[in-house]
């Protein structure tokens, strides 16, 4: 009989944790520490912006196609085996860019820095699922949530001011020095397996099932969304709304704010409420805030804008908090690199639709591509077509999400 463990984390899980929020902190800084410095990076190239621009697309591309393979690797290797080379990798490639003498050269270090993100991201994940106490896994998801969220935020404030003190360089070099002290606290922190998992043969060797795709489905809708609003919303505020930038700038912040403080709650409910019912109420916030983004702005201004935010992105909270604990709790121990490997690479290719696709349907609905030109009613227009349409995806994802099998999560598994 297996003896249920204290629903209260011990100091070594809480070291775990620690460490885990640390790598995934890493590679969501990663993902925005570096736009802040591309007129820099132009500037001291003497590089057009098309070809700066390449220090970003580098990172993000190289890690949205690494993500299942680092994940799989997880699973044959070992997830903490591979976790700590990913962090190495990290590290190498951080001090590879801040010591680059090229553009092009910084622009394949910051490729190799997003291979080392996707280990860190997918692993991260798996890791988590597979240390927490089993009455505090969304919690700690939840946990995962909030760090992603704070990275995102920090990135470009963080950036501007060793850019000012350090010089482009110091951005990168920066990173350097957190690897290292994550790599220093995950090995003192995280337990090596004492025996290889078997891997399941059924299927493609490690691979989950189909079954997992209506729910990678979902993850992909609610990051398009997500992306739709960061892409839209100053676009709508400076040209609808007439906003300043520093004003621009104040109201975009609330969204990661609220995030911040939402991702360790909304795993708290994940925990005491489950996942499947979490899960439908974040899609349901989500889906109210796109209706809401829809009239709202167009009704009172500035403030119908934030309280659309309000409501939108403690529901993506919900979303990712109770998505991430429905995936892993489900997943055989063998096939958990593999799954948080598919749930990164589903987000990404949702954040990469939100840019593109529904930037295209803001652009038909203001009736141009020049902007700049456009009446603030046309640009009220494209704003209320374009998350009518996010609030219809969003009520398909609900559909999908309900017509999921209620599975019971399988007992854990003991590492040792």
């Amino acid at each position: 009989m297996i003896q249920a463990k204290s629903p209260e984390p011990d100091v070594a899980g809480r070291a775990v944790m620690t460490t885990l929020a640390l790598s995934m902190l890493l590679a969501s800084l990663g993902t925005s520490i570096a736009n802040i410095a591309l007129p820099t990076l132009a500037e001291a190239f003497s590089a057009p912006f098309h070809h700066v621009q390449w220090v970003v697309v580098a990172y993000l591309a190289a890690l949205t196609v690494s993500v299942v393979i680092a994940g799989r690797l997880g699973d044959i290797h070992g997830l903490r085996r591979m976790y700590l080379v990913g962090l190495a990798v990290f590290a190498v490639a951080s001090l590879l860019c801040g010591l680059a003498p090229s553009l092009w050269l910084l622009v394949a270090a910051r490729a190799l820095q997003g291979v080392g993100a996707a280990f860190l991201m997918s692993l991260s994940m798996a890791l988590m699922r597979e240390t927490a106490n089993e009455a505090r896994i969304g919690r700690a998801m939840g946990l995962l949530g909030t760090v992603s969220a704070l990275g995102t935020a920090l990135g470009p404030s963080l950036g501007g001011v060793l850019i000012a003190t350090t010089g482009w360089q110091g951005i990168f070099l920066v990173q350097v020095g957190l690897a290292m002290v994550t790599s220093i606290v995950a090995f003192a922190s995280l337990p090596p397996r004492r025996h290889r998992i078997t891997v399941p043969s059924t299927g493609w060797p490690g691979m989950p099932g189909l079954d997992l795709a209506p729910s990678l489905l979902v993850n992909l809708l609610v990051a398009a969304v997500m992306m739709t609003t960061l892409v839209v919303g100053p676009f709508y505020l400076g040209l609808a709304l007439g906003l300043k930038d520093a004003m621009i700038g104040l109201v975009m912040s609330i969204g990661p704010a609220i995030a911040i403080v939402s991702g360790v709650p909304s795993g708290r409910l994940v925990d005491a409420w489950g996942a499947r019912r979490v899960l439908v109420i974040g899609l349901v916030l989500l889906a109210t805030g796109c209706g809401l983004l829809a009239v709202l702005p167009d009704m009172i201004g500035v403030a119908g804008y934030v309280l659309a935010v309000i409501v939108l992105t403690p529901g993506y909270q919900l979303f990712q908090a109770a998505n991430n604990t429905a995936v892993l709790t489900d997943m055989p121990q063998g096939q958990r690199g593999t799954a948080s490997g598919f749930l990164s690479l589903s987000r990404n290719i949702g954040l990469v639709l939100g840019a593109s696709a529904m930037s295209a349907v803001f652009a038909f609905g203001v009736g141009s591509q020049d902007f700049g030109h456009a009446s603030a009613s046309a640009i009220a227009g494209g704003m209320r077509l374009t998350f009518l349409l996010a609030g219809s995806l969003m009520l398909i994802a609900i559909g999908i999400t309900l017509g999921l099998p209620n599975r019971k999560a399988r007992p854990p598994v003991d590492p040792d």
